[in-house]
């Protein structure tokens, strides 16, 4: 009987497999081509784990550590050793793993039980992880009822993955198991334990640190402590957890419940408070005049500039915003990057020299002419916006480079006041499962694009990783150099962001490159319940992203 053939392209040439092959075997002939590992392959435009077998015919595409889907696959993979080697040195003391925020590069962890975290337990911990890594075990996915699901998750004690799936409409969910250690992932994994041979583990706070590979995907970069990040995004699991909504199943419940629409006036109310608390701040600091803003992308920055503008003018300031893009250089002077395109996002795409001096001259107490920048026409304008600075006034600078020392170089330190903001989410999925920040910034985006600049979300999507390489580059470096770190991510706003974000997202054809990343949004947004938007306050943050906010935004 001749044996049935697959017929595959792959890299341009065509080629013929028996049926059955497996895709890791084709990684392993095609590997030699790439410096970074193979981790996941893509047929016709989908996804698939190298352990499955190609089973028809098409394009296959491998999907490396070196790109964002491998990697968090990589990282999601490290996650379940790191489980499974806590299970084995400490599961007969009732000792689990939870693992808390992302900081850096890697994940801040916390044993739960009656353990404390020493250097002698990191340190056998990632003895057993690399044991595990050496053995080079199966990562193996079961696939199972729903309802089979619940009733595991409650055997092994893991409450949150049963109360969450409580609420998951398919009737089918994926399960992972590494050596009879069973487990829920947000997402695709590498076929076995040889594959994560790069990680390293740090004790730090009261649990530790699991660092990953940063740009080369074979080296585990430094770990640069953030104190400010550490403490803000305590502060926030905190607050969750004094609400009872820790995770997106307990905020299920409540909405379930009909109690959400007292945890979303509550929620504003706490942060309407930290906003006049920073403002309290700044007016008694009187030696304060320049009140610089910057955070990345879809963080809220705009409607936080005017609700802290309000509080400053409650307590008797004078605020005047002004964005930063207003001392942009002419188009024909910007910079271009690598690839010939303008290079918006770097300092020097700024007049630095002019923004220093009509702040010093402002400082001085003179007149200046401040310019306007013309976005059609690519130039700055002279169109008569004269600005003086007396005691009760405050400039509030909104813009990428405001927490950069270059960029206001010559104003002495004790004139300027620094807030970073950004969306530090404050919901895990699970106990195993975090929610990664960039997922909550981008939906805002996908949102806030379609409604105010017609843009789809397909086209958001494909510009995300270049926003983000400028975040990593411009803005992340220099968020511990900020007076305050404030966080403007809402406990529920997701489950508002859900009915506008899915309309977007279900609208990306599957053959497009973006349809990957729509198909885990819409996954990931399938965990939450709706909410209406009606009982959202128009000087919500959430309102500068799906509209009807009393600001101009």
């Amino acid at each position: 009987m001749k044996e049935q053939m697959i017929h595959l392209q792959i890299r341009g040439e065509k080629k013929d497999y028996p049926l059955g092959t497996t895709y890791i075997e084709l990684a392993e002939e095609y590997q030699q081509y790439y410096e970074e590992d193979i981790v996941l392959v893509l047929l016709n435009n989908r996804l698939r784990e190298l352990s499955k077998t190609v089973e028809t015919d098409g394009v296959v595409e491998f999907v490396t550590t070196g790109n964002r889907i491998g990697k968090k696959a990589y990282r999601r993979s490290v996650l379940l050793l790191m489980q499974k080697a806590v299970h084995n040195l400490y599961g007969e003391q009732g000792v689990t793993v939870r693992i808390m925020h992302s900081i850096g590069q890697g994940n801040y962890c916390e044993l739960r039980g009656d353990m404390d975290v020493t250097q002698e337990v990191v340190l056998k911990l990632k003895m057993e992880m690399m044991r595990l890594c050496d053995a080079n075990l199966p990562i193996e996915k079961r696939n199972m009822n729903t309802d089979e699901a619940v009733a595991l998750f409650g055997r092994l004690g893991m409450r949150d993955k049963e109360r969450l799936f409580g609420y998951r409409r398919s009737s089918r969910v994926n399960i992972y198991e590494l050596d009879h250690y069973k487990d829920y992932f947000y997402g695709y994994m590498v076929p076995s334990t040889g594959y994560l041979k790069y990680f390293d583990l740090l004790p730090y706070k009261e649990g530790f640190m699991l660092l990953y590979p940063g740009t080369n995907s074979k080296v585990i970069d430094a770990f640069v402590p953030s104190e400010q990040l550490y403490q803000t995004l305590s502060e926030a699991s905190a607050w969750g957890k004094t609400m009872g909504i820790g995770t997106v199943g307990a905020l299920n419940d409540a909405i379930a419940g009909g109690t959400v629409q007292d945890i979303i006036l509550v929620q504003e109310a706490l942060m309407e408070r930290k906003i006049g608390q920073l403002a309290e701040r700044i007016a008694s600091e009187k030696d304060k005049k320049f009140i610089m803003i910057a955070g990345p992308s879809s963080s809220g920055k705009t409607t936080f500039s005017h609700r802290l503008s309000i509080q400053l003018k409650a307590l008797g300031l004078k605020p005047h915003p002004m964005p930063l893009d207003d001392f942009y250089l002419d188009r024909k002077y910007t910079p271009r990057d690598a690839d010939g395109n303008y290079d918006f996002e770097c300092l020097e795409a700024l007049d630095v020299e002019r923004f220093n001096h009509d702040m010093g001259e402002l400082l001085a107490g003179r007149e200046v002419e401040l310019p306007i920048f013309n976005f059609k026409t690519g130039r700055r304008e002279e169109k008569g916006r004269m600005m003086k600075l007396g005691s009760e006034d405050v400039l509030v600078i909104e813009g990428i480079h405001g927490l950069n020392d270059k960029l206001s170089h010559s104003l002495p330190k004790s004139s300027k006041f620094k807030i970073y903001i950004s969306a530090l989410t404050q919901l895990d999925i699970d106990e195993h499962n975090y929610l990664p920040t960039t997922d909550g910034r981008l939906l805002r985006r996908i949102v806030r694009d379609a409604r105010t600049r017609a843009t789809s979300a397909r086209e958001t999507i494909a510009m995300w990783d270049s926003v983000r390489r400028g975040e990593e580059k411009y803005i992340f470096p220099f968020q511990e150099e900020a007076d305050v770190m404030f966080n403007s991510a809402l406990i529920y706003e997701l489950a508002v962001l859900k009915q506008y974000a899915e309309p977007l997202l279900f609208a990306i054809e599957k053959d497009c490159q973006e349809y990957l990343e729509a198909k885990r949004l819409l996954k990931f947004l399938d965990y939450f319940l709706p909410v209406p938007s009606e009982g959202i306050s128009p000087n919500s943050i959430l309102r500068e992203f799906i509209g009807g906010s009393c600001f101009h935004v």
